[in-house]
């Protein structure tokens, strides 16, 4: 019998309110940690400066809860285009201290699909946006953690392991793996053990097979339309992602697997789809409670 002893967390967002109402709703509904996006609004680094900064930190002690990671994923691509690289890569050095300073050390993102062509440009760009990353995370103790997903686990591994360090690590997300690329969220989560420093708890079923790039894109890849995008996730039609415990994540075989490598930080319920996301993440925190 699995004996979980790790923490439970919400991404805040998940709720669609803002983010002080949010906090509340994550207290509420059983969490002990909270993850919040950082990228744009209130949240944003030039936004939240100085005194505001403490305030909400002692804000969300006041609450009963830590925050668990920031989320600092900047889209276009991740890290593929070397143009659009200096400033992406000083934006995120920037919500990692932001991090640092709300009592966290780390920040999950998405660095783009890691090419099949190790010897390319965009192989290249992107190694060399995560060694600077992942130098500067290391001299603050802290993490840049790659949500998994986008490409297979042991690609995914092999592209770490010519980074510097472990200041680029890796946020777990055991749906995405079975949504998109169709891998055993239970090897991954072994294989890349020793770079799991935040995960993701959501649940997830795929219909048929679906090349990764149409979902997340990728530079000098022409996907499908918008529109089509839009149409291929909505209407289910190649995966879904549904409450923990209704689809293809083997949550048994899966936190026993979080137990054998020696996990101990958050397991982190995000709920991106859905009309009643709290309901949800609700019944998502008793879901987890019954492996404690």
């Amino acid at each position: 019998m699995v004996k979980l002893a790790n923490k439970i967390g919400v991404i805040v967002d998940s709720f669609g309110v803002g983010v002080r109402e949010g906090l509340l709703k994550a207290r509420n509904a059983g969490a002990e940690g909270v993850q919040i996006y950082a990228v744009s609004g209130e949240m944003d680094p030039e936004v939240l400066k100085g005194s505001a900064r403490k305030e909400l930190k002692a804000y969300i002690e006041s609450l009963g809860l830590e925050i668990s990671a920031l989320c600092g994923d900047l889209g276009g691509h991740g890290f593929q285009d070397k143009r659009a690289n200096p400033a992406k890569i000083e934006k995120s050095k920037r919500i990692l201290d932001l991090a640092v300073e709300l009592g966290t050390r780390i920040v999950t993102t998405h660095i783009g699909i890691v090419p099949e062509d190790t010897s390319g440009e965009v192989y290249a760009a992107m190694q060399e946006a995560c060694e600077e990353l992942a130098v500067y995370a290391t001299s603050l103790e802290a993490y840049f953690a790659i949500e998994t997903g986008p490409e297979r686990a042991a690609h995914l591994k092999s592209f770490l392991d010519t980074l510097g360090s472990k200041g680029v690590s890796v946020n777990f997300d055991p749906a995405n793996m079975v949504m998109v690329t169709g891998d055993d969220p239970v090897e991954g989560l072994i294989l890349l053990k020793d770079y799991v420093v935040h995960t993701h708890v959501k649940d997830g079923i795929r219909y048929r097979e679906v090349d990764p790039r149409d979902v997340y894109g990728a530079l000098g890849y022409k996907p499908m339309d918008h529109a089509e995008i839009a149409e291929m996730v909505s209407s289910g039609a190649y995966f879904a992602e549904v409450p923990l415990g209704e689809g293809h994540v083997q949550f048994d075989d899966y936190f026993a697997a979080i137990q054998q490598i020696g996990y101990a930080g958050y397991l982190t319920i995000e709920r991106e789809v859905g009309a009643e996301p709290e309901a949800d993440i609700r019944k998502a925190v008793e879901f987890i409670k019954r492996y404690r």
